[in-house]
């Protein structure tokens, strides 16, 4: 077992900076997700832990030991990839047992490993059968026991479960997440999927243009987000943002976004009365955004007049498209009894507790401390 440490890690191909002063210490058994859009340099990221890129500033660490040239095979890491690169030829059981006879592991220790693997997998039965007899959530599994056969330091998974439809996905999120916890070992797994990372990192390293932009628990990171990125990419639906100017009558302080005006509730003015006048940007989730027949006791609410645009029935839930002021354009994912109809104009209840103030310039949290989060460097544009 060993923690893995990023230590101001910067990757170029050309003039092109693919990673950019990567700063993240992975504790022993942590499970951490990298997420972020196509590009952002997540994979490359794993790809230079794992050996297969070359770093061109800074270090890695694998426990206590500078791993930058190390060769891969000498890491004590193992890698479950997309396309799960499977030998088309050779049984699932020769398959997982391929890397142990390289590593010429006596014949009973293999069939040990192998065996103990499939039990914890639920693929003994398909131990003799070839890949191309199998389905894409069993494929996964032997990718996943080809790596567990290993007993390695640290599991590295790229975007493992892309290939599966929408069912397996979830049912094969649970069981990574179980094998996580049976195996007790460090696992760092990369995926552009924000559920994905939600519901199994125990804390999510959040990227964008090759720069980390805030690494935190799931709870930490939907709750408290450092910047309108962070903000919009964890949630679904998405964050609402709204340009606005917080004003003041004096005594209480308001977001006017121009369409609509609501106020901040007095235990939360104090960080923003040094920006009243100032241009700032209002994040509100959805699921902040009420029925008033059905929004929660003991809350701050402030009631939005908006127009109803579209209506998704989800059956738990339902979303609204909503128009205020004929042109702020948001959601709400509100109760299921609501009697909101396409062309209506009702009445929306936004739990204000839960609101979210950005600056305009820098996109940074205003936080209620009254601090704004470290600035993040500027990536490199080509």
């Amino acid at each position: 077992m060993a923690s893995v440490t990023f230590e101001h890690v910067t990757k170029r191909f050309g003039d092109v900076v693919a990673v950019n002063d990567l700063n993240i210490h992975i504790a022993d058994r942590e499970f951490l997700v990298f997420v972020g859009p196509s590009g952002c340099g997540k994979t490359t990221s794993l790809r230079m832990l794992a050996g297969l890129e070359e770093v061109t500033e800074g270090n890695i660490y694998i426990g206590d030991r500078i791993v930058n040239d190390v060769p891969p095979k000498d890491r004590n890491i193992a890698m479950v990839f997309q396309s799960y690169a499977l030998y088309p030829h050779m049984s699932v059981y020769d398959n997982m047992a391929f890397a142990l006879r390289m590593q010429k592991m006596p014949k009973d220790e293999i069939d040990r490993r192998v065996r103990d693997a499939a039990r914890r997998l639920g693929i003994e039965n398909l131990l003799d059968r070839k890949p191309k007899q199998l389905s894409g959530g069993q494929r996964q599994r032997v990718a996943v026991g080809r790596a567990i056969v290993r007993n390695p330091a640290v599991f590295l998974m790229d975007e493992p479960l892309s290939n599966l439809d929408a069912k397996l996905r979830v049912q094969a999120r649970a069981e990574i997440s179980k094998l996580h916890m049976q195996l007790g070992t460090t696992f760092i797994y990369v995926t552009h999927d924000q559920t994905e990372a939600m519901t199994m990192g125990t804390r999510i390293a959040v990227m964008k243009d090759g720069v980390l932009q805030q690494v935190d628990t799931p709870q930490n990171l939907y709750e408290r987000p450092d910047n309108v990125f962070v903000a919009g990419f964890i949630g679904s639906p998405s964050m609402n943002f709204f340009d606005a100017t917080i004003t003041t009558n004096g005594t209480d302080l308001f977001v006017d976004t121009g369409a609509f005006r609501v106020k901040i509730p007095e235990n939360r003015v104090a960080p923003y009365r040094a920006h009243v006048g100032r241009q700032v940007i209002f994040g509100i989730r959805p699921e902040d955004c009420h029925d008033p027949e059905y929004a929660p006791p003991g809350v701050h609410q402030a009631l939005v007049e908006a127009r109803v645009e579209v209506v998704e029935m989800l059956g738990h839930e339902v979303i609204l498209y909503l128009v205020a002021g004929g042109s702020q354009s948001f959601l709400a994912r509100v109760d299921p009894r609501t009697k909101a109809r396409v062309g209506n104009t009702i009445a929306i209840a936004m739990n204000m507790d839960n609101m979210h103030i950005f600056d305009k310039q820098t996109e940074r949290a205003i936080r209620e401390e009254g601090l704004a989060p470290a600035p993040i460097p500027v990536q490199q544009k080509v």
